[in-house]
């Protein structure tokens, strides 16, 4: 196997990686600040999807890409404010089985709005061709996902760290009734986290649907993925996120590619392993 080959893989482990972190992240702090399990995460993730499939189909990708995070946002604060901020007090079996149930509300609410037929999103035009990097050929749609992965980490580190908000938010992941008690408005970071985690959702959904093919059943095939990167980086925490993304990418591709019968096999070994020796992920938040 030449370097190329290597190259190549390298490339694919961190586009996937990226595209995971994008997903992920919002979840991870959502369960590190609200103790809230919602699994409905995914269903927000396919929604973005087709959003952004369905505007750029008339209105152009950009659009349609810049349009999707928002909606979905506005679809977290509905859910937030009529269902979620209810569930907050209930256990987590409770929060699971209502969200599990909203993944199949959504399921079929897509079904009805936009049938069973696979949706196609295509690559914009200057994005279409090819970029080289030390001789190998890598489409350039997949850089600027890592573009986007990367953008996204960067942003979200200087908000968390170098922001008040960000330090508030941090206080409420370490310990959100001593955090109260110090003045800070809890509820407030609840909504704002909620609805930023389900617009990472959407724009998630937004940067794959060129790749995939956008299906009702694309929020439910990414939700175990997303699940294992949490356990594995850590809740509420940034680099736990990264981490996860990174481990979870980097096995999936070269376990596809040297041993494809073992490639899951070896990922659920790992995160067995992970909950073994290190139950609350390799990076949580202080308060995890």
């Amino acid at each position: 196997m030449d370097t190329g080959f290597w190259i190549l893989q390298l490339l694919n482990a961190l586009q996937l990686s990226m595209l995971l972190f994008l997903l992920s992240v919002g979840l991870t702090v959502i369960f590190g600040l609200m103790h809230f399990v919602n699994l409905a995460h995914g269903a927000l993730y396919a929604f973005g999807a087709y959003v952004a499939a369905t505007i750029a189909a008339s209105m152009g990708y950009w659009v349609g890409l810049f349009v999707a995070p928002l909606a979905v946002a506005v679809l977290g604060l509905v859910l937030y404010q009529f269902l979620i901020k209810s569930m907050r007090s209930s256990g987590p079996m409770a929060q699971v089985l209502v969200t599990f149930g909203l993944i199949f509300a959504f399921l079929d609410i897509t079904r009805i709005i936009w049938g069973d037929l696979a949706l196609a999103l295509d690559v914009p035009e200057i994005l279409s061709g090819r970029l080289s990097l030390l001789g190998v050929e890598y489409p350039a749609y997949r850089f600027f996902v890592m573009l986007v992965g990367l953008t996204a980490l960067i942003i979200l580190n200087l908000v968390l760290n170098k922001t008040q908000i960000g330090a508030m938010i941090r206080a409420g992941v370490d310990n959100d009734k001593m955090a109260s008690c110090l003045g800070i408005n809890v509820e407030r970071l609840f909504f704002l986290v909620f609805c930023v985690g389900c617009a990472l959702a959407g724009l998630a959904g937004a940067v794959a649907a060129p790749l995939l093919s956008v299906v009702p059943e694309m929020g439910l095939e990414i939700l175990i993925p997303t699940l294992i990167v949490i356990v594995i980086g850590g809740l509420g925490s940034l680099k736990g996120a990264i981490a996860g993304s990174l481990i979870y990418g980097f096995v999936q591709t070269f376990g596809s590619v040297f041993a494809p019968q073992f490639a899951s096999v070896v990922i659920y070994l790992l995160l067995a392993f992970i909950l073994v020796t290190k139950p609350a992920g390799l990076f949580p938040a202080k308060g995890g």
